[in-house]
């Protein structure tokens, strides 16, 4: 089967997300070359690419993507599928990837299938995707030509399928007025710590039960202490304690830590869907009925004004009896 992955790309290379996707498509691809295609790249992104089986990088050139403009990007992608011939086009299962790959269907008039954790064989394509704010998987048929896939973040590791640098393809799609209309003019960075909450291997998060804002200054103390980034649920977003950006769930950010550290969080189905990939799972709550218990792998039924202090009263004990010479 002839794919092609839409990447995304971060200041620092390709998005981590992208190359999941990438090994992803390598189950679908099979013995086949596999194409990707990236905007606007220049920065030798063909070598990390090749290392993780792409063998043709098609980029797509145009002044419109200096910025991310949707509907451009996807007529790059519909372009890019019918010179290749594609029989599949997939992409993150990210806000970009998801957005992206809907422009692509409404351009084809084909179905989507979106956070896909799973792929058969055959036409239609069997596929299994969560549903529900991950409370339920679907096994579904995806009918029409290219198939239309984003992969749900996490859902595999990206690895590496080394075959030298991926040969590079450059073209300029044709855009039109429409396709220019959506474009980014403006990115606000966040204030934020050196710890990126998609990437950290430690996440520690509080809920509703910290109280207010300043009732997080436990949670980051904890967290500066683990080198972990912070992170929150939607309740404390909507009361305006954190901003949306330290979200995690269905709606903020999807994270696949090695640890999880929820703090007076009940454990809503759209949270959970965000920590699903989380290796681990420590709980502290007051309600012993909490649902987050039922996914926790360590439970502490507890304050968290009072269990959190302690544990990083334990930690900086352990630091300074480590730092102690004999």
């Amino acid at each position: 089967m002839t794919v092609l992955v839409v990447v995304e790309r971060q200041p620092d290379g390709i998005d981590e997300r992208s190359l999941q996707a990438v090994t992803f498509a390598r189950r679908l691809a099979g013995d086949e070359p596999l194409h990707a295609l990236a905007i606007a790249a220049s920065d030798g992104i063909e070598e990390v690419l090749g290392e993780h089986g792409v063998a043709t990088l098609h980029v797509a050139e145009h002044d419109v993507y200096r910025a991310f403009a949707p509907y451009a990007v996807s007529a790059a992608a519909v372009e890019a599928a019918e010179r290749i011939k594609a029989s599949a086009v997939l992409a993150a299962g990210s806000e970009r990837g998801n957005e992206v790959l809907a422009h692509v269907a409404a351009r084809l008039d084909l179905p989507f299938a979106a956070n896909c954790l799973d792929v058969g064989a055959g036409d239609p394509l069997p596929v299994t995707r969560i549903r529900w704010g991950g409370s339920l998987l679907e096994e579904a048929l995806l009918h029409g030509s290219p198939k239309l896939v984003t992969v749900l973040p996490h859902a595999v590791a990206a690895e590496p399928a080394p075959a030298g640098p991926a040969a590079v393809e450059r073209f300029t799609p044709t855009l039109t007025e429409t396709d220019l209309a959506v474009q980014v003019v403006e990115r606000v960075e966040t204030a934020a710590g050196g710890v990126s909450l998609a990437e950290a291997k430690v996440v520690v998060s509080g809920g509703r039960g910290a109280g207010s804002a300043a009732g997080f200054a436990i949670i980051e103390e904890l967290a500066g202490l683990l080198g972990a980034a912070v992170g929150c649920s939607r309740a404390v977003t909507m009361a305006g304690w954190r901003p949306h950006t330290d979200q995690v769930g269905q709606t903020g950010t999807k994270i696949a830590p090695d640890l999880y550290i929820a703090c007076g969080i009940s454990g809503a189905t759209q949270h959970m869907a965000g920590c699903k990939g989380a290796k681990a799972i420590l709980a502290v709550n007051t309600d012993a009925e909490a649902p987050i218990f039922a996914s926790a792998d360590y439970a502490v039924i507890g304050d968290l004004h009072e269990v959190v202090p302690a544990i990083s009263a334990e930690l900086r004990k352990a630091q300074i009896q480590k730092a102690e010479p004999g």
